[in-house]
């Protein structure tokens, strides 16, 4: 038992739980367990953001790269309400976070003092756990709870801590009892959720697996599964990486932000094997296909989509289990045309990327950073269509890792994540792709990653709108109104901010000027760098729906479809037409 301050006794519980950084900007309520963080500083590091914003994002962005809890704070008042875009994304997104919240002292709470705010019930919707510390002996426990809360429950926890709880000395004794963070117990799938399943699958023509968040760190079976049933696999985007996107079986995903072939296999797909998700746009999936779901938690069960048969069960146990029955489906002219689908639309890619007769594409920045990345590089990627390229383009092949604002989709994110990968996975590149209305809301902490020799490489894609937003109005017949933006150099705002700026407007810019970043990152630079990446305004072509079909849509459909978009029919034929090139006519 040693005396300290309670703001200090709290710092060793995050200790305790393996966290290495927190992020925060200091003021009057939280300062005295800022102290606590200056007495730890040889054991936590203090990450000083420029706008709490970013410090809440970037700790959602930690638990999305690493599984491990993300934590900020932030001051009574507008630092406290500055953290709830990085606690809804957590929450949203099912990562564990703690936020640590400022308030003024006891005395003063209810008399309308200086920055009082009634803070508890502010957080009581996006809060797994939401406390206010009562004694300052209890402030070291309420932290404890709030991170196993996190973790239990896999969202943000809030602990509320008045300003002279902190500052108060107490005999701290540490934790005697082990932190948990994961079941030591291994499932048991029922025998006849297997056999069920199993007759589903074999009875279904053209079985597709459609893989969520919950199979992140089942890579391995998620492989083995696809192989042994020879079934193609859609992700959902921010499962993306769940399985290598090099694999001749990942198909890619659907939406907005996905692939040709994603489409398209949803089309003509009579039974979907629905894994580790509750993914929203389920709901505009066709409706006349089985779908078996497994999820580890019962209310998700048909939440977004009817099913016709639902195991409860982790997704990677239940894989495990339908791998252990050493049965095999037999390789299908359904899995080798969605293999060339896939292949067709990645060729496509390639050919966006060579042209850039009429502007610069972004598929080009995004191939030329593929080229580049190592086996553990993270990504951390922006709202919007930004969101499209890096889904589209970006492999996820190795053990890279790959974080979003997946269902939240707050602007902004790719900066914080970028600046979260570097302090997360130091021993790798971190990247951040945002477009230019994203980047502009959290420049300035491109300070952050100067202060604290962060290199990471900062991709703003310029276009000089709202990109996605002014889609959505041109396809709701809007007027085009407040999607257009004011343009500003970003390679040098980037340089003003303490990085090295760069920018590139056409494809041998690009690589003159990334080579030139990687020969910088060879030689040890210690800056961030932000790429201005002057693209063209075309918009990303939209794949939610796609009328390529002449069967499905006529044939008018598809020509102006084609026409549309610069498609090539014949080398992007429908996968209708290659499935009945193969004779399989259903």
């Amino acid at each position: 038992m040693a005396k300290m301050i309670a703001g200090q006794a709290l710092v060793k519980v995050l200790e305790a739980w393996d966290v290495n950084h927190i992020y925060g900007i200091p003021g009057g309520s939280i300062n005295h367990t800022v102290e606590g963080l200056y007495l730890e500083k040889d054991h936590i590091d203090y990450i000083q953001v420029r706008h709490e914003e970013v410090g809440a994002l970037a700790a959602a962005a930690d638990a999305k790269f690493t599984g491990k809890i993300g934590v900020a704070f932030g001051s009574a008042g507008p630092g406290a309400t500055h953290l709830f875009n990085g606690l809804y994304d957590a929450k949203m997104d099912h990562v564990p976070v703690l936020a640590l919240v400022g308030q003024v002292p006891q005395a003063a709470m209810n008399t309308n003092y200086f920055q009082e705010m009634d803070e508890t019930p502010m957080f009581s919707d996006v809060a797994v756990y939401n406390r206010t510390a009562t004694t300052a002996e209890q402030l070291p426990y309420v932290v404890n709870q709030a991170i196993r809360e996190a973790y239990r429950q896999k969202g943000p926890a809030v602990v509320i801590i008045p300003e002279d709880l902190a500052a108060t000395e107490i005999d701290y004794e540490p934790v005697k009892t082990p932190n948990v963070v994961s079941n030591t117990f291994s499932e048991t799938i029922d025998p006849a959720a297997v056999t069920a399943t199993m007759k589903l699958l074999k009875a279904a023509k053209h079985p597709l697996i459609y893989a969520g968040r919950g199979l992140l760190g089942a890579r391995d079976e998620l492989v083995k599964f696809s192989e042994q049933f020879n079934i193609p696999v859609i992700n959902t985007v921010p499962a993306t990486g769940v399985i290598p996107t090099n694999h001749p079986n990942a198909i890619g995903t659907f939406g907005r932000l996905g692939s040709k072939s994603g489409f398209e296999a949803l089309q003509h797909t009579d039974l979907i094997l629905f894994l580790g998700s509750e993914f929203p746009f389920a709901q505009f999936w066709p409706k006349d296909i089985k779908i078996i779901q497994v999820n580890d938690n019962s209310f998700d069960i048909g939440k977004m989509v009817p099913v016709d048969y639902a195991v409860i069960s982790d997704a990677k146990s239940y894989l495990q289990a339908m791998i252990a029955t050493g049965e095999t489906l037999p390789e299908t002219t359904w899995l080798t045309a969605n293999r060339q689908n896939k292949a067709n639309w990645n060729q496509w890619l390639d050919q966006l990327a060579a042209d850039d007769s009429h502007g610069l594409a972004p598929e080009a920045v995004t191939k030329k950073i593929a080229s580049m990345v190592g086996p553990k590089d993270t990504y951390g990627v922006d709202t919007g269509n930004v969101s499209e390229w890096a889904v589209r383009g970006l492999p996820m092949d190795q053990d890279q890792r790959f974080a979003l604002s997946g269902l939240f989709a707050t602007m902004g994110y790719g900066l914080p994540a970028g600046l979260a990968g570097a302090l997360s996975v130091p021993d790798a590149q971190s990247w951040s792709l945002s477009g230019d209305g994203g980047f502009a809301m959290v420049a300035p902490d491109i300070i952050t990653e100067a202060r604290y020799q962060l290199p990471v490489i900062n991709v703003v894609f310029s276009n000089r709108r709202f990109g996605f937003i002014y889609r959505e109005q041109v396809d709701t017949k809007q007027h085009l109104y407040g999607v257009d933006l004011t343009d500003a150099d970003w390679a040098k705002v980037g340089e003003g901010l303490g990085a090295i700026g760069f920018t590139v407007t056409n494809n041998q810019e690009v690589e003159t000027v990334f080579d030139q970043i990687k020969d910088l990152q060879a030689k040890g630079n210690r800056k961030p760098i932000v790429v201005n990446a002057v693209i063209k305004d075309d918009d990303p072509i939209g794949t939610a729906f796609m009328p390529l079909d002449a069967k499905l849509y006529g044939q008018d459909a598809v020509d102006a479809y084609a026409k549309e978009n610069h498609i090539d029919l014949k080398a992007q034929p429908a996968l209708g037409e290659l499935l009945r090139a193969q004779g399989d006519n259903l």
